[in-house]
């Protein structure tokens, strides 16, 4: 699936792209059916939301869950960001958020890239996220909130918010907030909130400045989110997990528009459970030579696109810390 002129355009001034229902209902079923199971184990990859038993997210599913191996190639999911950044991608992280039902907690105002930054020293912002909803997301059930046009500031100010939910994220403050809504138009379209059908699907930029509210209603709000970045612009630092952040830089090679719903081999290296380098980190800077053994960086002339804002604040991060809402 290609991007056209004029939502290229769109993603340029608005800072994301909303496709409601873009994936069919028997697409998106063979996803949902594989949640429960995954949301089950007792793994370092589930994180449960403060005091609570629900997930709040669910990490790498694309290494040892077969659906979501493929959804991790499909497409309809890569092609539009290989458009925007003109060269090939590899998965940064690869999570399914449950914002369940009466459980699902907040996420606080946030980028992600400020993240991938300090945590992981990804050099430029020339990586994003996309979105596709599990379920219904209607305005009761915690949907995403979006500063439109707020990915034009860079990465913005934020502190280290340790004790609000049961993960640690670098949030923005109120008074920054209330200026960017202003800004992007008040009570007039200074923060919207895409809402559809299960299968729809939402990519956006990482610096827009997003969050949600805690799922009060009676109704799941599971989504999963690919962050897929330029391979020329791999993380230079493992400080967190493999499991949170990837460390093969590999190009991704899409599956048939129709994965989802037949069957193609996909390779599963985590099925039998997580080895242990996963969980190991390291504050080593990699040697811009090269990636490590078994990764796949581009030659010069492979890197292409527009680099990214340079020169906003970088944070002492100390967090290991999820992002998107």
């Amino acid at each position: 699936m290609r991007l056209n002129a004029e939502q290229l355009a769109q993603f340029d001034r608005d800072g994301y792209l909303f496709f409601p229902g873009l994936f069919t209902p028997d697409e998106t079923k063979n996803l949902t059916d594989a949640v429960p199971a995954l949301y089950d184990r007792r793994e370092a990859y589930n994180v449960r939301e403060k005091g609570k038993d629900a997930v709040r997210t669910n990490f790498a599913a694309h290494m040892y869950s077969e659906p979501f191996a493929k959804l991790a190639r499909h497409p309809r999911m890569i092609e539009p960001v290989e458009d925007l950044f003109g060269e090939k991608l590899y998965m940064h992280q690869f999570k399914i958020n449950g914002k369940m039902a009466f459980e699902g907690d907040v996420w606080q105002w946030h980028q992600d890239y400020g993240t991938w930054l300090n945590d992981d020293m990804m050099p430029t912002e020339r990586a994003m996220n996309v979105a596709i909803f599990l379920d219904d997301v209607n305005e009761f059930n915690g949907p995403l909130m979006f500063i439109p046009g707020s990915h034009k500031k860079g990465v913005v100010q934020a502190k280290h918010d340790l004790g609000t939910t049961s993960y640690p994220l670098w949030v923005v403050d109120n008074e920054l907030i209330t200026n960017l809504v202003d800004r992007a138009g008040g009570k007039q379209g200074g923060i919207v909130s895409p809402t559809g059908p299960a299968g729809s699907m939402i990519l956006f930029h990482s610096c827009l400045v997003h969050a949600s509210t805690s799922n009060l209603s009676p109704w799941n709000r599971v989504s999963v989110y690919l962050s897929l970045c330029a391979v020329s612009n791999h993380v230079r630092r493992f400080k967190r997990p493999e499991y949170i952040a990837h460390r093969n830089f590999t190009p991704i090679d899409c599956l048939p528009d129709d994965c989802l719903l037949k069957d193609y081999p996909v390779d599963l290296p985590w099925k039998d459970g997580l080895p242990a380098s996963a969980l190991e980190t390291s504050m080593a800077i990699l040697s811009d030579a090269g990636p490590p053994q078994g990764a796949k960086a581009p030659c010069a002339s492979e890197a292409q696109g527009t680099p990214a804002t340079r020169g906003s604040a970088s944070r002492d991060a100390e967090s290991v810390g999820v992002t998107s809402a």
